[in-house]
């Protein structure tokens, strides 16, 4: 087993698709097929569950992810070594932010990287964004953009880079939501809701339904991801509060309208976050000074 390995399972743990790791990794999937195989008789046990749609990691994966992360980890910080008394770096660089944040914010401070170290490969994974901090937190990302939580880890350093401004916005379409929302006074517990799992969106709904003494609102769905959750308001499923910059940067924009509150909401921190253990990395660090 070779580092290349270790690599290819990394990323098929995040992707949980044969195909899509494949492509990413210029290979065919029976390769990559294969190569997984082969790695499992030299393991002696099966690492992945698989179906049709996706595969997940079995006990010994899960076990077999540690090892892998650190060893990985281990072989990139020891590649920057060798160069660290060079000026051209090199090397592998992981970064995790939302959909929207890849077009919003990352793309200034990454052009500015990539400028000054244009060796130096970046690999982006778009997901959830109240995830960005737990994926930094267990080393599936050197760095990530996150909306700054209330708790910050204490092995966390967080780089403000933005405030993000919040709207509660509702459907234009008619619907039962708007329906009550005509109402004199308006009746919010009877309003649904469409929430964020969890995340700094998700924390200000719960500070702002505290302020306005509704105490069991009406929960349509939770949701991962801001994205999906936009396009369920303007589906006319229910309300939700959302950053302003998603609802500015969202296709369906038009489907739906921010609503005039008496209780301001506080907008939250945007940033970069990083383990303070990583800042040693030269490759962590030269992102980090751009910043």
């Amino acid at each position: 087993m070779n580092f290349t390995d270790l690599k290819i399972f990394l990323h098929l743990t995040q992707t949980q698709n044969f195909s899509k790791t494949a492509t990413q990794n210029h290979m065919s999937p029976s390769t990559l097929s294969r190569q997984i195989q082969r790695m499992e008789e030299e393991i002696g046990q099966p690492l992945f569950l698989r179906d049709n749609r996706q595969v997940v990691l079995t006990e010994t994966g899960t076990k077999f992810l540690v090892f892998a992360q650190q060893h990985w980890n281990n072989w990139q910080q020891f590649r920057q070594q060798l160069q660290s008394d060079s000026q051209e770096l090199y090397g592998e660089l992981k970064l995790f932010c939302s959909v929207t944040a890849a077009y919003s914010h990352l793309p200034p401070v990454l052009e500015k990287f990539r400028s000054r170290y244009p060796k130096v490969e970046i690999q982006l994974t778009t997901g959830d964004p109240a995830l960005a901090v737990k994926m930094v937190v267990e080393q599936q990302a050197d760095l990530a953009l996150a909306g700054r939580p209330l708790n910050l880890p204490h092995s966390i350093e967080f780089q403000h880079i933005d405030d993000i401004s919040l709207s509660l916005i509702a459907p234009r379409v008619a619907c039962s939501a708007t329906q009550l929302l005509q109402q004199d006074p308006v009746d919010w517990q009877q309003i649904p809701f469409i929430l964020p799992v969890e995340g700094p969106a998700r924390q200000r709904i719960e500070q702002w339904l505290q302020q306005k003494k509704i105490k069991h609102p009406k929960i349509y769905a939770t949701v991962s991801g801001h994205e999906g959750i936009m396009s369920m308001v303007a589906l006319g499923c229910g309300l939700a509060l959302l950053p302003d910059v998603v609802i500015k940067n969202s296709p369906m924009n038009t489907q739906v309208s921010s609503l005039n509150l008496d209780i301001p909401i506080e907008p939250f921190e945007l940033g970069i976050c990083v383990q303070k253990r990583s800042l040693a990395s030269p490759l962590v660090k030269a992102f980090w000074s751009i910043l």
